[in-house]
């Protein structure tokens, strides 16, 4: 364990069946261990094209919204238990929102893809990252057959 008296689980979540497959193996992983789960959900702004340079607005909140509505309703799915679970809804690339709210965890776990990216990747750009980058064990978990 590094810096926290509990065993720290770390899950991200896309929305995605495959993450909430990891959402679920992180939550039993953490009861198991008798620690703690921490349901990471990540959104960054879209990037447009005017073909000029009029600004584009935004609502920011907006987004973290939808993301925060996101990553509520994996939670509903899950079987919590007695596992204590703590939900970071933040602004940020996946693989680096991640790796900050990993920074004391002692597990990792992602979805082998999730709902961005190029189709027939064995393995997503954001677990990828996470494999080489992450400060702890990244577990990656697969798709149910």
């Amino acid at each position: 364990m590094q810096n926290t008296d509990a065993y720290t689980v770390v899950a991200g979540v896309d929305g995605s069946p495959q993450s909430h497959e990891a959402l679920a193996w992180a939550a039993e992983e953490a009861r198991i261990r008798g620690g703690r789960l921490v349901a990471v959900t990540a959104w960054e702004l879209p990037i447009l094209t005017t073909g000029g340079y009029e600004t584009v607005s935004m609502d920011r909140e907006a987004f973290a919204s939808v993301a925060a509505g996101l990553l509520d309703s994996a939670l509903q799915t899950l079987t919590r238990g007695d596992v204590p679970i703590q939900t970071v809804v933040s602004h940020g690339s996946p693989a680096k929102v991640i790796i900050e709210a990993a920074k004391d965890a002692d597990l990792v776990v992602v979805g082998s893809r999730g709902l961005g990216g190029f189709t027939g990747l064995l393995l997503g750009s954001v677990s990828a990252n996470l494999v080489h980058h992450c400060p702890c064990t990244v577990v990656v978990v697969r798709p149910a057959r």
